[in-house]
């Protein structure tokens, strides 16, 4: 195997991509790097509203925080290799950078997972348990629960790039993806990965469901609150504060169970390639604006810090 390993780390890997030179795809290309750059900005300022806001220094904008992070990190381990590519002509990448870009990939989507799961939790102590909100969700519970959603991820990303990359790699080299994915190279390995697809299909079974069940426990029991509220309006300020992470839940969670969850007989790369399109680059963009769109917190704090600059520029 060390033979097929330095001639994997040699040769490399050819991504084959979602566009060619046509016209409808340039557009396409200009599209994505339009939602990449909207992407960026719109987390880093909502990274730093809540960093200077101390209105917005709670649990849940902590979360969110932290959520933006991980969108950040995701959008600069695929978008960045792939616009390179599809600029300069060539299509390689280099067995490390394959491999790096695995490990990346697979943390920060396993951490969000987590994360979406986690923040359910932080939603329903808000709403059915007010009274003991500030006892429960203390700085350092939310520290605990942040910090075991990055450690979870980026186990489970070591060890799939560790597994994916120690696979002999003998025949095609051309990857039927716009980034490194681990079920894509797969299908290249010239060595009986079945053992390795099976563990896979549960370690994605496990990171998604675990998450989703307390997705789903969680607002079980928020439904069962908001339903004994005797207030109209208590009822809609209790719905209003989880519609943000519902609709982040529902395009992460979509996307992820329709690649993941299903069996290798029924994937086809094409379908994969335009729902992976959705989840690391459209959710990534549509995060920050769904959580300031539909937040007044948030929408005054950028509001607030609009009119200091606008009285800095005066002066």
């Amino acid at each position: 195997m060390g033979t097929w390993l330095n001639q994997s780390s040699t040769d490399g890997f050819i991504l084959l991509g979602i566009f060619s030179h046509s016209p409808t795809d340039l557009v396409l290309f200009l599209s994505i790097m339009a939602v990449f750059t909207t992407a960026l900005c719109g987390n880093v300022l909502l990274v730093f509203l809540i960093c200077v806001d101390p209105r917005l220094h709670t649990p849940m904008y902590f979360f969110l925080s932290q959520l933006s992070l991980m969108d950040l990190m995701l959008v600069c381990s695929v978008v960045p290799k792939m616009a390179a590519n599809f600029l300069s002509g060539r299509k390689s990448i280099s067995f490390a950078g394959c491999g790096t870009q695995v490990g990346f990939f697979v943390s920060l989507v396993g951490s969000e997972g987590l994360l979406l799961g986690l923040m359910a939790y932080d939603r329903y102590v808000a709403i059915s348990r007010p009274l003991h909100y500030p006892v429960l969700m203390t700085q350092r519970v939310c520290a605990q629960i942040a910090g075991s959603s990055w450690a979870f991820g980026i186990l489970d990303g070591m060890i799939q790039m560790a597994a994916a990359m120690t696979f002999p790699y003998c025949g095609s080299r051309d990857v039927d993806h716009f980034f490194c994915e681990v079920p894509a190279l797969l299908k290249l390995a010239c060595a009986d990965t079945s053992l390795f697809d099976t563990l896979l299909f549960a370690c994605c079974v496990f990171m998604l469901l675990l998450p989703f069940s307390i997705i789903v426990a969680s607002y079980a029991r928020i439904l069962g609150t908001v339903l004994r509220m005797h207030s109209v309006q208590a009822r809609k300020k209790a719905l209003a504060t989880c519609s943000s992470h519902l609709t982040a839940v529902s395009l992460f969670y979509g996307a992820a169970m329709f690649i993941y969850l299903r069996p290798r007989s029924y994937r086809v790369p094409g379908h994969d390639k335009v729902v992976s399109v959705f989840y690391t680059v459209l959710t990534p963009m549509l995060n920050p604006l769904i959580y300031s769109l539909r937040n007044r917190e948030v929408a005054g704090a950028l509001r607030k810090g609009l009119g200091r600059c606008r009285v800095g520029g005066r002066h």
